[in-house]
């Protein structure tokens, strides 16, 4: 069977390789507890632990015991439009017109859905590495071609607008861009975000901003959704992760107006409508009671994020930037292993500490860093770093 030539530039998710490789590690006597075995404990995967609240739960048991299970209009439900553009207000301080904001499949639905709107052959779109390898798999599965940037520490892993100006090119259709970021959990502090805002602006391109992490930042200096720059900024958002929702598979974009009609097309036809059950669950999401209970998941993450930084740094396992968003530690192995893939693994062997390194992240530093999820609870995270100094020692 002749494959499509699309998929010779989509490389593995060695994020799930890795995944694998520790559930079978999981499933070894070595792990079990019951032959004196010590089980796996999984940092790899950038899920919380935490699951929808009460209100979300039982607002979909409803919807399902009321038979609200139609088709809804392919940009959403007006109501839950609504609610997020309230959000935004409230939470962000920026004003956004339901109209405006269009109901996804995850944020997944939405990054396709805006490159496919967008890009073409062609057109190259540049990015940071590191940086979530998903997304710039979707810039290539629409014939563009992501220009990955090196990013250093001092950039704190991210594009800065020096780097987009000086590598913008006839065939630069815009940059798109992580903001708290995956894998190293850092943020584009406000001012240098309007710098790179106003040099795409100047030379006609589109910004497009991954805003996922942007309920649990934990640094008032970097809480900034970039909305806040203007009505040509595009933001993917998801019920993932600060909402707690995964696989609810429930996201959003925020778009110009002209751009809401393309979009609105593509999703009629690619996938009709995001899951309606989801959707009349997340309404419950903006209830005061589920707010509260969101801002005491956030204060969680932020004080397991204060325990690994600084532990990490004691075992050599150096943090150069700490995160102020999100749930991960971009973590550099190099003291210890010149291949992070290979100290990964060991670690699942020996540790049975899951890890994930920089391989699926970008080239400039695979080998170097490791990203540590800590969205697992304080007991299994203390636990994990136990084991790392043991092996480490």
């Amino acid at each position: 069977m002749k494959l499509a030539s699309r998929l010779d530039h989509i490389e593995p998710f060695y994020v799930m390789e890795c995944a694998k490789a520790a559930d079978a590690i999981a499933r070894s006597p070595a792990c079990d507890p019951a032959r004196g075995g010590e089980p796996m404990i999984f940092l790899n995967i950038g899920e919380p632990d935490f699951t929808a609240p009460p209100l979300v739960q039982d607002a979909a048991e409803r919807c399902l015991r009321g038979g609200r299970t139609q088709y809804t209009h392919a940009t959403g439900l007006p109501a839950l439009r609504e609610r997020i553009a309230a959000w935004y207000a409230q939470r962000f301080g920026v004003d956004v017109d339901p109209g405006r904001i269009v109901i996804t499949a995850g944020a997944s639905a939405a990054l396709q859905l805006a490159t496919l709107a967008l890009f073409e052959p062609g057109d190259e779109v540049l990015m940071p590495d590191p940086s979530y390898p998903c997304n710039r798999h979707f810039v290539s599965a629409t014939g563009a071609t992501p220009r990955l940037l090196s990013a250093s520490p001092q950039a704190r892993f991210q594009l800065d607008a020096a780097s987009a100006r000086a590598h913008w090119t006839p065939a630069t259709r815009g940059v798109l861009l992580a903001s708290p970021s995956n894998p190293t959990g850092t943020s584009i502090a406000p001012a240098e975000m309007a710098a790179i805002v106003q040099a795409v602006r100047e030379r006609g391109g589109v910004t497009l901003v991954d805003e996922i992490y942007l309920g649990l930042s934990y640094d008032d200096a970097f809480g900034a959704s970039a909305l806040t720059l203007g009505d040509d900024v595009i933001s993917i958002n998801s019920f993932s992760k600060y909402f707690s929702m995964t696989g609810w598979r429930l996201g959003w974009l925020v778009l110009p107006p002209a751009l809401v009609p393309a979009v609105e097309k593509l999703a009629q036809n690619l996938y009709i409508c995001a899951s309606s059950i989801a959707q009349q669950a997340a309404l419950a999401c903006f209830e005061p009671e589920s707010i509260a209970e969101y801002e005491r998941r956030r204060a969680a993450f932020r004080e397991r994020r204060d325990m690994v930084v600084p532990a990490l740094n004691a075992l050599g396992l150096t943090v150069p930037v700490a995160p102020d968003g999100a749930f991960y530690a971009w973590a550099d192995c190099s003291r210890f292993n010149a291949s992070s893939w290979d100290f990964c693994f060991d670690m699942m062997q020996r540790a049975h500490v899951a890890l994930t390194p920089g391989r699926d992240f970008g080239p400039a530093a695979a080998e170097r860093y490791l990203r540590l999820s800590f969205a697992s609870s304080l007991p299994q995270l203390q636990e994990a770093l136990a084991r790392l100094k043991r092996e480490l020692a």
